[in-house]
């Protein structure tokens, strides 16, 4: 198969790609390509909304700017923010445009929310549903555009580059390629090659890495696996975000969300014996940024010895709870909890990666031809702390420039020949999955164990060594057996285990999201950890 521009994830990064591909070149053909069904997203399990300047009369530009920058602890590029940040409403208004629909108040004036680390109310949201109102809106455009197909159920298995051509390809090499992809199609179990003259990642985060988080099942980290694989440029992998407060109900997966809008609607952390705890670790109390509540938080747990704390929301108008909250409302009372009657409990979970595929201003990526936006790629936005609802803004904003720059350089690209059909000779159907499905368990114990909101060096060299044995364990099975999809994300896993770890120890200090109690302070050690 051959297709202009192929786009691997169907989230809002890669839709706002196609979609604006296919209205300026309507003679290109469009490739998206997607896993599992094309609404199951990261996108789709965004609750809290979509930040962006709306209201000029109490915010502007250098207030997001300045609330960006604080969060991400020294770390961001501040160019990228300017740009995010500037070119953010208008991203908005043609979604807007597109048929998605923003809360408003009885005035008509849209109802702009607050959220941790935020200034001003500047959150435009959709009940707590806003990333599903979001893929809603932009796959039905998507869908009646006549130049963009959609492959569902199609797994990618490896980027196709000069290495398939027979070439030695090390980090050093200067002109890696991308040709396209190798794919397994989970309706026929074949696997495919699809050529491209440009190819876009756009395959979401890495949650599943953490035996607790937010993201989909499907949130696997394959973009970033298979960038590593083919020596391109991965950034800053030691900032995991844990959200603060997912829903605590043990053994279920991904753990509910309790978007961070209930906080900024007044709701209030509660330890074991009800006390109001973030005023003795912040100023701003329940808004401060995500990494200070989240290891509040943890905090708090160890010295209760409890699993979880509580959210309590029981002093908030309820008539304007359901209303605003709809989906959370109902979730706690399927499990007996009444929020405008009793405290939820709640405790952090995997949530977001702010590190990824390095790219620069216009979403390109260290290898020629590939580009990446979304969770995947570190744009420099987000620097060690990504600011509340600043993702779905920075996965349209970059989705737009890397349209605008491949877009112009697309005529200038051929189609590579000769590339190989995938060799599958000397491999067996496996069996016993167990091998597979054991190691994913062990890889999110370790992690969540040792790799998690607080760390420590014995902890990181500890984790490691057993990532080593997972990984010499998993790559003797991918040689000798057939691909199959959960074998393909275990060794995703795998690696993006690696990368947290190593760049974890790289990082001699503690700031934003990565906190190392042997070395607790804050250095002079202002720059990205590259692998």
């Amino acid at each position: 198969m051959q297709t202009d521009f192929l786009v691997i994830g169907s989230g809002i990064a890669g839709l706002t790609f196609a979609l604006k591909m296919s209205e300026a070149h309507p003679d290109k053909k469009i490739m998206v390509i997607t896993k599992a069904a094309s609404d199951e997203t990261n996108t789709k399990y965004a609750q809290g909304g979509v930040a962006g300047v709306w209201d000029e009369a109490n915010d502007s530009f250098e207030k997001h700017i300045e609330d960006t920058l604080i969060a991400g602890d020294g770390l961001c590029n501040r160019e990228i923010v300017e740009i995010v940040v500037k070119e953010g409403p208008e991203r908005i208004r043609e979604l807007i445009g597109y048929g998605a629909e923003f809360d408003k108040t009885e005035n008509g004036e849209y109802a702009l929310g607050r959220e941790g680390g935020h200034s001003e109310h500047r959150i435009l949201h959709h009940k707590d549903v806003t990333g599903r109102e979001m893929e809603r809106a932009m796959l039905a455009k998507v869908q009646a555009a006549g130049n963009i197909e959609m492959v569902n159920h199609c797994y990618v298995v490896d980027l196709i580059t000069q290495h398939h051509l027979g070439f030695l390809v090390t980090k050093a090499t200067h002109d890696i390629t991308c040709y396209g992809v190798y794919v397994l199609n989970l309706r026929t179990n074949k696997i495919d090659k699809i050529l491209a003259r440009i190819t876009l990642l756009a395959t979401g985060g890495c949650g599943q890495a953490y035996r607790t988080t937010t993201n989909p099942r499907i949130a696997t980290g394959d973009g970033v696996g298979m960038v590593y694989r083919a020596k391109g440029r991965i950034e800053n992998m030691e900032f995991i975000q844990f959200h603060p407060t997912a829903l605590y109900k043990p053994g279920e997966s991904p753990s509910f969300l309790i978007t961070e809008a209930v906080r900024g609607d007044g709701g209030i952390l509660r330890n074991k014996k009800g006390e109001a705890f973030m005023e003795r670790y912040d100023h701003r109390k329940d808004l401060a940024p995500r990494d200070i509540v989240a290891r509040a938080i943890d905090s708090e747990m160890k010295l209760a010895g409890t699993e979880h704390v509580y959210l309590d929301c029981r002093h908030m108008d309820k008539d304007k709870f359901i209303h605003h909250f709809p989906n959370i409302y109902e979730k706690c009372l399927s499990i007996g909890i009444d929020p405008m009657e009793q405290m939820i409990p709640v405790a952090p979970a995997a949530h977001y990666s702010c590190g990824g595929i390095k790219t620069d201003e216009w979403g390109r990526t260290s290898i020629q031809h590939l580009y990446a936006c979304g969770e995947c790629a570190s744009t420099g936005l987000h620097g060690a702390n990504r600011l509340a609802s600043n993702s779905l803004l920075e996965a349209m904003v970059f989705g737009h420039r890397c349209f605008a720059d491949s877009a112009a350089r697309i005529d200038g690209i051929p189609f590579q020949t000769g590339i190989p059909d995938w060799n599958a000779k000397g491999t067996t159907d496996p069996k016993e999955m167990i091998l597979i499905t054991q190691s994913l368990k062990e890889l999110q114990q370790l992690m969540s164990d040792y790799v998690g909101i607080v760390r420590n060096d014995v902890r990181l060299q500890r984790a490691m060594k057993r990532l080593d044995l997972l990984h010499t364990e998993t790559e003797e099975l991918y040689e000798t057996t057939k691909v199959s999809p959960q074998l393909c994300e275990l060794r995703n896993l795998i690696t993006i285990g690696y990368l947290i770890v190593k760049a974890a120890q790289f990082r001699r200090e503690s700031r934003g999201l990565h906190f190392n109690t042997d070395h607790p302070a804050k250095s002079d050690q202002l720059q990205n950890i590259v692998l």
